[in-house]
């Protein structure tokens, strides 16, 4: 065609797909969201690249879709909203611009995944902030702009958190650095006076991070950006609080974080704790059915001047806390999983296979903004909706991550399936639709609209609706860029 052609000569040809097997598998995820072939993939090398696809797109009137981690995909928001898009898989831009230790700042490009970018930090003494572990294919940058939670809620200050500043191709063909990256002077010569593109904010009263945060590449393209990063831990003590109700685990947690006492902090039921750690369905229900109902997890990281000192006032501090609830005991084993063995689980990414693929070979994620204490309310819904759509609740993993300092939380339920099964899927499928508006009406925020959920969020939600479409006519006016996701 003679559109690919020009495609040819911004990247060259062989960064242009168009093998059926290759658009079958751009086509489709784990998600429940209908197949649609795109027209072809395009993989950028490097800023001016993506800045010519996205010119010849307004040029020719070619819808793009941004995707920047490798499969499996599970959300949708990859899967074109339309016949005869065009792909733009940014996983050759690979670059680990930069690392610096003193400001425990990175900047990387939208093809850097946590596999790949850990072992470097690692080599400065830094480590990045990660969600509850991520698939070794997951883009860094994707993680980020997805806002998918971290595991340390202490360290989380803004909803925004890891990101920082980033280098934005916007759907009008315009770059824009935002935040203190925006100038003056090139970054290169930043960086000789000292800058780090840490601060995120600006220009002006201008917030860009923010306007492609969660928007699913409905408005912008990022080339490369900055991230937080944590310095490494010299030694750390990791434990289980093991509970067969929930609710104190819940006190517990608002105590911990409300004074910022300890670094990981997050709940999980025994499904999904045994999924983390065994490798088999068979082994996942064994170790299952050993384990309590609920498992909270928390450790104690030993970093700068005196490690060992923080380490041990911060384990004395929790074990007098522990002692005054009368019911909770801290472990360093449960059921044969040592809490060590968690403290590397979650440094890394995931094994594979990954771990919300090991029961079943699918997991659909359901998961929303809410705060700690309506959570049990949550889960006794999802209980009930599950034995009405003849799915087995001991199948739903349960994930309770504390955000922003404990303001808020991410609950989510991982609904395992098997995609070979008809009748398991449709089950599944049932669940996940009514579960997302039931889950809604009683105040769940679906902050992260993805498929279906953008419905529900946004016919709850009409003067952000009519702000969103105002800028999504300013920055993609010729609604390039994704079509058909969010309010779009």
């Amino acid at each position: 065609m003679a559109g690919q052609d020009e495609l040819v000569k911004i990247v060259g040809k062989n960064s242009v797909l168009d093998s059926p097997d290759i658009l079958e598998e751009y086509s489709r995820d784990l998600s429940f969201v209908p197949r649609v072939r795109p027209r072809c993939v395009v993989k950028p090398g490097n800023a001016g690249e993506v800045q010519e696809i996205v010119k010849w797109a307004n040029r020719t009137l070619t819808s793009l879709v941004p995707v920047s981690s490798g499969p499996p995909h599970f959300r949708g928001d990859t899967i074109p909203g339309m016949g005869g898009t065009v792909i733009v898989d940014l996983s050759r831009m690979k670059k680990i611009i930069r690392i610096d230790p003193k400001n425990r700042v990175a900047m990387v490009e939208p093809g850097v995944t946590f596999a790949e970018l850990q072992p470097e930090l690692e080599k400065a003494g830094l480590s990045a902030y990660m969600p509850l572990c991520p698939r070794s294919s997951k883009s860094v940058i994707g993680s980020m702009l997805e806002r998918d939670p971290i595991t340390m809620p202490s360290h989380h200050w803004d909803c925004i958190d890891p990101l920082l500043c980033g280098e934005i191709i916007f759907g009008t063909g315009d770059k824009l650095r935002s935040g203190e990256a925006a100038g003056p002077d090139t970054i290169e010569e930043q960086w000789k006076i000292g800058k780090a593109q840490m601060t995120p904010f600006g220009l002006g009263q201008f917030d860009e991070s923010r306007l492609v945060s969660g928007a699913q590449g409905t408005i912008g393209i990022i080339t490369w950006a900055t991230l937080k990063c944590r310095s490494s831990s010299k030694l750390n003590r990791t434990f289980f609080i093991p509970s067969e109700t929930i609710e104190p685990l819940i006190d517990l947690s608002y105590q911990l974080i409300r004074i910022r006492l300890g670094d990981y902090c997050f709940i999980v039921n025994d499904l999904n704790l045994a999924s983390l750690f065994a490798q088999n369905p068979e082994e996942i229900k064994t170790l299952r059915d050993a384990l309590p109902r609920w498992i909270l997890v928390v450790s104690f990281e030993g970093y700068g001047e005196l490690p060992e000192e923080k380490v041990l006032y911060q384990e004395a501090d929790f074990r007098d806390m522990i002692v005054r609830t009368g019911q909770l005991k801290p472990m360093d084993m449960v059921s044969g999983v040592t809490a060590e063995d968690v403290s590397v689980l979650l440094s890394r990414p995931s094994d594979e296979p990954y771990w919300k693929l090991r029961y079943k070979g699918g997991c659909h994620d359901t998961f929303f903004l809410t705060t700690l204490d309506k959570t049990p309310g949550f889960i006794e819904v999802m209980s009930t909706l599950s034995r009405s759509c003849k799915y087995p609740s001991e199948d739903i993993g349960v994930y309770i991550q504390p955000v922003v300092q404990g303001t808020s939380c991410h609950c989510e339920f991982d609904v395992y399936y098997d995609p070979a099964n008809p009748t398991e899927g449709d089950r599944t499928r049932r669940l996940v639709t009514e579960g997302g508006e039931e889950l809604a009406k009683m105040g769940g925020f679906f902050s992260r609209p993805y498929g279906q959920w953008a419905k529900i969020a946004y016919s709850r939600a009409t003067e952000t609706t009519i702000v969103q479409r105002k800028m999504k006519r300013i920055f993609d006016p010729n609604n390039i860029l994704n079509p058909g996701k969010l309010c779009f």
